[in-house]
């Protein structure tokens, strides 16, 4: 199935913490666009990873994404290594997407660089046609991404753009609390966690505003570059 964008998270509940409104925007405007989680998030202090996919399927659901895949590297320990990779370039040559949205480039958690890296290495080597992959022993051909953007999680970098998604904020809420085991919940007894406290969902949400006010809409997602993107001209960036 042949995508327009395919966001990339290393955990489930990165893609809808960070850019489900670009992705809710860009399916109402009649994009097609897939999720594809790198681990199922075992080492996460709350719940399971049994719950954990769960809760990431309904926030799919939500979304109203083509499809949601979530492959098996090792949460915490995978490696940005061939191995990897091809798995990676297995999924981008099966969906052939235009855009690759995908991890930030550093960040407080270790994995979101690394994913960033590898995500990045792979959308390269896909192009390259003596790299060879096959899906359900079907040969793929080789298929490189017009653009990879990197989405902004929780350390504050400062975005090279920044995307309108006011009228698509509470799909975005809403599907970032599917992962009711994650985020604040006043009656859990599950342990406290860095993203499970009130205030965290409010800084991320004010993060989402002061992006919005520098563009003069209420909310906006950033995003960061590792190759300069190229327009047909200036009135493309208004």
């Amino acid at each position: 199935m042949k995508i327009d964008i395919l966001a990339i998270g290393i955990h489930p509940d990165d893609v809808e913490l960070s850019c489900s409104g670009t992705v809710a925007k860009h399916i109402a405007l009649g994009k097609t666009v897939g999720i594809l989680d790198l681990t199922r998030g075992e080492l996460g202090s709350r719940g399971s990873s049994e719950l954990r996919s769960k809760e990431a399927n309904d926030a799919a659901k939500i979304l109203g994404v083509s499809f949601r895949t979530q492959l098996n590297f090792k949460d915490g320990f995978f490696e940005n290594n061939e191995v990897h990779q091809r798995e990676i370039i297995e999924q981008i040559r099966l969906h052939q997407p235009e855009i690759v949205l995908c991890n930030a480039i550093s960040d407080r958690h270790p994995d979101h660089g690394r994913a960033a890296r590898m995500v990045d290495d792979a959308c390269f080597y896909s192009g390259l046609i003596k790299i060879e992959t096959s899906n359900n022993s079907i040969t793929q051909k080789a298929w490189r991404p017009k653009a990879v953007y990197h989405y902004i999680q929780d350390h504050f970098i400062h975005p090279d753009f920044v995307i309108d998604v006011s009228d698509y904020y509470d799909i975005k809420h809403q599907s970032i609390m599917a992962y009711s085991s994650q985020f604040y919940n006043p009656d859990s007894t599950e342990p406290q966690t860095p993203i499970s406290s009130k205030e965290f969902l409010e800084s991320l949400y004010s993060k989402m505003a002061l992006w919005g006010r520098a563009i003069g809409v209420k909310y906006a997602e950033g995003y960061t570059l590792t190759r300069y993107p190229g327009v047909g001209s200036l009135f493309d960036l208004i």
